[in-house]
């Protein structure tokens, strides 16, 4: 079956995007499901201003509504894998509760984390790879890093795991320094004079 037509006073764009591991293409810099079971293949896709068709072969094989939505996933259910679906293993409380062994600031980013996806799913890997950064490093230090990350709004793993690596966790937060700034000097008062 061919691609319909476009009808003449409709501007149509098309590209040939790659199925990425997350089993989306990516278009405009907004990403859209296809079955999992098309990883790696090379697509045709058609996008107007309000569509974005999927092509396999010449078959249409998904339609969406278009996003303007930047770095965001227009995801169908059934386009995820059975373990996607099920996680038997990994729940979202499941990965929070293991957090909570490292501390607060760390259940806080893999929440962020989560909650930045369309579907909790699609951010585990991520929040995986930050909990597996307590084995390498002491715990206070991840939680450093991990309240670094949610105050700049980093939510990846890569960015707690550059924090780490180069001793950014050892820095102070905005805000904190001037807590830090006055150094203990006989002839200054600090704040406990005027109260």
């Amino acid at each position: 079956m061919k691609p319909l037509p476009v009808r003449s006073y409709e501007y149509a764009e098309w590209a040939q995007p790659r199925v990425d591991l997350s089993y989306h293409v990516a278009y405009d810099d907004h990403f859209y499901s296809v079955h999992f079971s098309l990883i790696g293949e090379q697509l045709d896709l058609r996008a107007t201003e309000a569509t974005v068709e999927i092509f396999r072969r010449g078959t249409r094989i998904e339609s969406y509504a278009r996003s303007y939505a930047k770095w965001k996933y227009t995801t169908l259910k059934q386009h995820m894998p059975r373990a996607h679906l099920d996680q038997v293993e990994w729940t979202p409380e499941r990965l929070m509760d293991w957090a909570s062994k490292t501390g607060p600031q760390t259940v806080a980013l893999l929440d962020a984390i989560m909650a930045s996806k369309a579907h909790p799913q699609q951010g585990f890997k991520a929040c995986l790879g930050v909990l597996r950064l307590a084995k390498q490093y002491p715990a206070e230090r991840v939680e450093r890093a991990s309240a670094r990350a949610v105050h700049f709004r980093t939510f990846t793993y890569g960015s707690v795991a550059s924090m780490l690596k180069n001793n950014l966790d050892q820095l102070p937060l905005p805000g904190e320094e001037a807590q830090q700034a006055l150094p203990l000097h006989g002839n200054i008062r600090g704040g406990r004079y005027y109260h």
